[in-house]
């Protein structure tokens, strides 16, 4: 459980498929409340809320009340960090691309 003040690593809040698909949803739309995000999955609404509690601990997602009911929004730039991450690993893997390509040619 995190404690108070404490922030859930980003890729830990993006490793479950569930959360993936929860992202995806919320960045097609400006602000969805629970019961339209859990009528996108085979569970309950207790269930997609422990999703977006994670969400909401890696800063992903954002909520407010309205009334009863609880609406949530995408808050994407956490999603910075995987990026830069990922960027990394893109270069990498073009300059072993081009080496490959460069040995082949030259047989």
């Amino acid at each position: 459980m995190i404690q108070t003040g404490q922030k859930r690593d980003v890729f830990v809040a993006i490793a479950d498929p569930t959360r993936r698909k929860l992202i995806r949803i919320l960045a097609d739309a400006e602000e969805l409340p629970l019961h339209e995000l859990t009528e996108q999955f085979q569970m309950g609404r207790t269930a997609v809320a422990k999703h977006l509690t994670i969400l909401k601990e890696a800063d992903l997602v954002k909520n407010r009340k309205e009334g009863r009911e609880t609406r949530y929004r995408l808050n994407p730039a956490p999603l910075q960090e995987v990026k830069d991450w990922l960027s990394f690993y893109e270069e990498f893997w073009k300059e072993r691309a081009m080496l490959l390509k460069n040995i082949l040619e030259e047989e």
